[in-house]
């Protein structure tokens, strides 16, 4: 509003400084020289003039209009951005919804694992004890060999999938496991026992261990036994019948899963032991298979 009325006054100057030249140039013959130069003169001040005041009000117009222009040149790269970022964003939606598909689609993966064992033994020593051969009361009998057969079970409880945060992928867990060893079923008695009758040489252990295992989210994953604590009874007991032996046990092993949440693996243990209990020392490896459940 403000442009237009500055544009009609302009406009009204022009015309009224045409008028006044007109006008002179009507009244010229009536004029005296010096007063029609004076006139002439006058009225080209005043058309002067008001050109000026236009060609002033056109430059202030097309500066105005370069600054409408850059706003608008601004708008719409705000616009362009605007929408590029929404595609981005778009993008990225898109690739989460694909990903939650993903995992949806997955298999659970159980977190824990019940599993049974079985597999060779093999004892550092021959077992004395004392109803086969001691250096006690019963003298002496037989002895088993250093091979056995062990069945077993346990289960692994899951503390974490990330090592605490120190190790991606790798689990923490905790086992706690028993297992049954025979060295011989008919090994030949001493003085204690039942004439003809034989002996059953065997030993049971129950460890708890912290068990790290490796590959998380992957099909086979393989594991380790740091140390873990073993207590160990013995049958026939010592010739002070003795029967718990404390000791460490070492593991490593892997597993695979087959199905589902249906697992085979192997593994390999040792047990170690402090010195002799009463003249018996069980330290030893054992090494076979297993097949776990997770859930």
């Amino acid at each position: 509003m403000k442009r237009d009325s500055e544009k009609m006054r302009q406009a009204g100057g022009v015309s009224a400084a045409l008028l006044a030249l007109a006008m002179t140039m009507i009244a010229w013959p009536a004029l005296a020289g010096d007063a029609r130069t004076e006139a002439l003169e006058q009225s080209l001040k005043q058309l002067e003039a008001s050109m000026q005041a236009i060609r002033n009000e056109l430059n202030q117009f097309k500066s105005e209009s370069a600054r409408d222009t850059q706003k608008l040149m601004k708008i719409e790269e705000r616009s362009v951005s605007v929408e590029k970022r929404q595609a981005a964003e778009a993008q990225k939606v898109a690739k989460l919804e694909e990903a939650a598909a993903t995992v949806e689609r997955q298999p659970e993966s159980k977190m824990h694992m019940l599993f049974f064992r079985g597999g060779f033994a093999h004892s550092d020593h021959l077992r004395n004890g004392v109803s086969i051969q001691s250096s006690g009361l019963g003298g002496p009998g037989g002895q088993a060999g250093r091979d056995a057969w062990y069945i077993g079970a346990g289960f692994d409880f899951n503390l974490t999938n990330d090592a605490w945060g120190a190790l991606p992928k790798t689990s923490v867990m905790s086992e706690v496991m028993f297992e049954y060893k025979e060295f011989g079923s008919k090994v030949r008695g001493n003085a204690l026992t039942a004439p003809g009758a034989g002996v059953n040489v065997s030993q049971f252990t129950l460890t708890a261990s912290p068990k790290i295992k490796f590959l998380e989210g992957s099909g086979f994953r393989p594991w380790i036994i740091p140390a873990g604590l073993g207590i160990h009874v013995i049958s026939p007991p010592s010739e002070s019948i003795t029967v718990l032996i404390p000791g460490v046990m070492f593991g490593a092993g892997a597993d695979y899963r087959i199905w589902k949440d249906f697992f085979v693996g192997v593994d390999a243990r040792y047990h170690l032991t402090s010195g002799r209990t009463d003249g018996v020392k069980i330290d030893g490896v054992t090494a076979g298979g297993y097949l776990g459940i997770g859930f």
